[in-house]
């Protein structure tokens, strides 16, 4: 396996983790539940002062939900430029693909803490397949010009 193909199905599983969050970030208001209607219906119709606006708790989860989908997909789209390795741009790709696969690891870390497994395992995975891509990046003549 080359570097190009496991940054790719990195940036796949990070586009995948993506559309599931967006799914969930589009119907968070759905649910049967009375107890969770009850909750929804408390995070959004109540408003509080803040930096000059008035904003409810649930408008502040559902804006940081849709940043968690520009996020998920600004990584997929940095993960697919920077498989494209070539010699000239080697040394730039590994701090990129670096920074990326540790931001990867604490964001799934994180969802472990405050979301579910299968969130973290997409997070987790394109973490590990970064860093697999790093090791096979300072193999000799893993670079196609």
């Amino acid at each position: 396996m080359t570097a190009k193909i496991i940054l790719r199905a990195a940036a796949i599983v990070i586009f995948l983790h993506d559309i599931g969050h967006t799914m969930a970030v589009l119907t968070w208001k759905d649910d049967n539940d009375p107890k969770k209607m009850e909750v929804i219906k408390q995070m959004t119709e109540n408003k509080f002062p803040f930096m000059r606006t008035s904003r409810s708790m649930g408008q502040y989860f559902e804006g940081f939900g849709i940043q968690g989908i520009l996020s998920l997909l600004l990584i997929t789209l940095i993960l697919w430029y920077v498989s494209d390795v070539r010699e000239t741009n080697k040394n730039f790709n590994k701090k990129i693909i670096l920074t990326v696969s540790i931001i990867l690891l604490v964001w799934g870390i994180s969802e472990l803490i405050y979301f579910f497994p299968l969130a973290a395992s997409f997070s987790l995975i394109s973490s590990l397949l970064g860093f697999y891509s790093l090791l096979l990046l300072n193999k000799p003549g893993n670079i196609r010009v």
